[in-house]
């Protein structure tokens, strides 16, 4: 076992609290405490309970028709959820099959525990979709787990009610574990899925208050499947770990979730606004090109084949003579002429960071 630092979270390090347009980040701009309006004075800042708070979870569960607190564990961001499913169902010289690009945890983590990993890939050419017919080529006597991400980060790319079900048709065919990340799932504008943990035992749905609820700095996420061993195997790695969550957050979290329609109202409207813009900007583009993205609040724009420009430079002026951040592809393991553009943010800022992408691209022209 070697864990080892994301490539991604170093580019974060370089450049995050350097830069003034964040037209890069993965969520919602994110809200300050004041902007809440939550009073914290009587709250007992002491250890909490182990799956969660239960009022928490149990507001959760309302999400998820069918099921209840039980099936129910809050962790410390999304990111604990990905560590603690994969490390409950992973054991080394196990095989996983992560869908790509992805957030890099999900592929890294499976690595770290001496794992196989093979890719599901998304690709420009077929905007970005899963091709479902590419897992009978990919499974393995010791395929144990596979993970989605829809809506998808970093493309923005969107499934079906009817290629959900298939993938989960087939997950139960071959007895394997699916990890949906479903953090997006508020952000799908034209059609929301079913939160895809209530429509089989061998599902385990993730999620987190980061994305589309500007919450990242609270720490808040979850996981719910019906598998209790799943869930028995969480909270074992977890007490390990984190041991439970904080106090501070979840209360925030319970707070915000109580009055979740009017956060996501306000966030939605945003982003698609957002979104139109980015859509606008592109279609004046000669030297970039995208894949529209159908949900969520981020995209993958390509360097057109005519750009001749080293992918690696633009990103790096642009962030230090222009202070915008985008995501390089490298991040992501990809090809480096893609980036990670989001919209998340507001419209003047996400105006200027575009404008400031064509400005670093021509100085590199000369």
């Amino acid at each position: 076992m070697w864990f080892k630092r994301m490539i991604l979270e170093e580019w974060f390090d370089d450049y995050q609290y350097a830069v003034k347009y964040d037209i890069g980040e993965s969520a919602v701009k994110y809200l300050t405490f004041g902007q809440l309006g939550i009073n914290l004075d009587q709250l007992p800042i002491r250890y909490g309970y182990h799956h969660g708070r239960p009022d928490l979870r149990a507001c959760l569960a309302e999400q998820y028709p069918g099921l209840s607190a039980k099936n129910v564990i809050v962790t410390s961001g999304g990111s604990e959820a990905i560590f603690l499913i994969t490390s409950a169902l992973l054991k080394p010289g196990d095989h996983a099959i992560i869908e790509h690009p992805n957030y890099p945890s999900l592929y890294e983590i499976p690595r770290s525990l001496n794992c196989q990993v093979s890719f599901l890939e998304l690709t420009f050419e077929n905007q970005f979709k899963p091709d479902l017919q590419q897992l009978d080529t990919l499974i393995k006597p010791n395929t144990k787990l596979i993970s989605l991400t829809h809506p998808n980060n970093p493309t923005g790319s969107m499934i079906s009610r009817e290629t959900l079900d298939e993938l989960i048709r087939w997950v139960e065919a071959h007895d394997l574990h699916l990890l949906f990340d479903e953090t997006y799932r508020e952000m799908a504008f034209e059609s929301t899925l079913p939160p895809a943990a209530t429509l089989s035992p061998n599902v385990i749905s993730i999620s987190s208050m980061s994305k589309c609820y500007g919450l990242p700095g609270i720490r808040i996420g979850w996981m719910v499947t019906q598998d209790q061993h799943m869930l028995d195997s969480a909270l074992n790695i977890r007490e390990q770990v984190t041991i439970t969550n904080n106090a501070i957050g979840e209360e925030i979290a319970l707070q915000v979730l109580r009055q979740k329609e009017k956060y996501l109202q306000k966030a939605r409207e945003s982003i698609l606004q957002n979104r139109s813009i980015v859509s606008e900007w592109m279609k004046q583009q000669e030297d970039f090109e995208w894949i529209f993205p159908e949900a969520g609040v981020v995209s993958m724009p390509r360097l057109a084949s005519h750009v001749k420009v080293d992918p690696e430079k633009l990103y790096r002026r642009l962030a230090e003579k222009y202070k915008t951040f985008v995501i390089p592809g490298r991040c992501f393991e990809m090809d480096n002429i893609y980036f990670r553009l989001g919209f998340g943010s507001n419209p003047e800022e996400i105006r200027t960071g575009l404008t400031n992408l064509n400005k670093a691209l021509n100085d590199l022209r000369g």
